[in-house]
């Protein structure tokens, strides 16, 4: 089975850097990477130096896995992702998450950049996902041979984003006085972004919030069994709100204008984190 000896060949390969047991992964998106900088006995690992780890070349995405301490919790971060308009398959896709998963996390916290589908939200929002919409990818990433040893052919997606994780993220918000709303996020190929008349067919299925990412992480992440909790940075408003172009710069700037409030609520909730049973 290709992808599982490629997984269990980069796990490997990280052995001897002693990495020790995290217990929480994160995956660092568009702008959101100042967080990375704050952990403490940080090992940093290029992903050049891990097998079948995919190269990542979006501007904003350094490209290594940080492992330390965070809040006196061991966590193990992707900083950058593999995005699938890179060209990159699903199975590439979702590798990082998968190996987070084999290196033993038991939650995984997805962040990105994202654009608002109504006027509801707005640049500098953060937002809660509560639920996704990945149907408009034309892969899943558990499309083709079930791996075995990482779950089940069938995987129950009904609270793909754990609702007591949840419930802890909007306690470490509301007692850090940050503002912190909740929504669908729907996941899109890209790189394109979307034209004014997909932005309303999107919201009119239900979604609040647009981006080209997290979604197959989740569905990745879920067949693992992991438990999954993400926020959406919103950078803009979708094509056609505000009538204004849109840049990626201005998708990373806003990011890093945020990353204060996304970096308070995140430690407030590692300080607190409480991984049981799955709710």
């Amino acid at each position: 089975m290709g992808v599982w000896n490629d997984l269990k060949a980069a796990r490997t390969a990280l052995e001897k850097h002693d990495l020790g047991q995290p217990t929480l992964g994160i995956v660092l998106g568009s702008g959101l990477g100042e967080l990375g900088t704050k952990i403490e006995n940080c090992i940093r690992v290029p992903y050049e130096e891990i097998p079948g780890m995919p190269h990542v070349s979006v501007a904003g995405h350094l490209g290594e896995l940080l492992v330390g301490d965070l809040e006196g919790v061991r966590v193990a971060c992707l900083s950058g992702r593999a995005h699938y308009y890179e060209g990159h398959p699903m199975a590439h896709v979702v590798f990082g998450v998968r190996l987070l998963g084999l290196l033993g996390i038991k939650g995984l916290l997805l962040t990105n950049a994202a654009g608002a589908l109504s006027r509801d939200l707005g640049p500098g929002d953060l937002m809660l996902i509560e639920d996704h919409i990945h149907s408009f990818f034309a892969d899943n990433p558990l499309r083709g041979s079930n791996v075995a040893e990482l779950g089940t052919r069938f995987p129950d997606m009904t609270e793909i984003y754990d609702g007591k994780l949840r419930s802890q993220m909007v306690a470490a918000a509301e007692e850090t006085k940050q503002s912190l709303k909740s929504g669908v996020y729907v996941g899109v190929p890209g790189p394109s972004y979307e034209t004014p008349a997909e932005v309303r067919m999107l919201g009119r299925v239900g979604a609040d919030a647009v981006g080209m990412s997290t979604t197959a992480e989740a569905i990745a992440a879920r067949h693992m069994g992991v438990r999954v909790v993400g926020i959406s940075c919103i950078s803009n408003h979708a094509a056609g709100i505000t009538g204004e172009e849109l840049h990626h710069a201005e998708v990373k700037e806003v990011a890093l204008a945020v990353g204060g409030s996304l970096e308070t609520i995140v430690r407030h909730f590692l300080r607190n984190l409480h991984l049981g049973e799955t709710s």
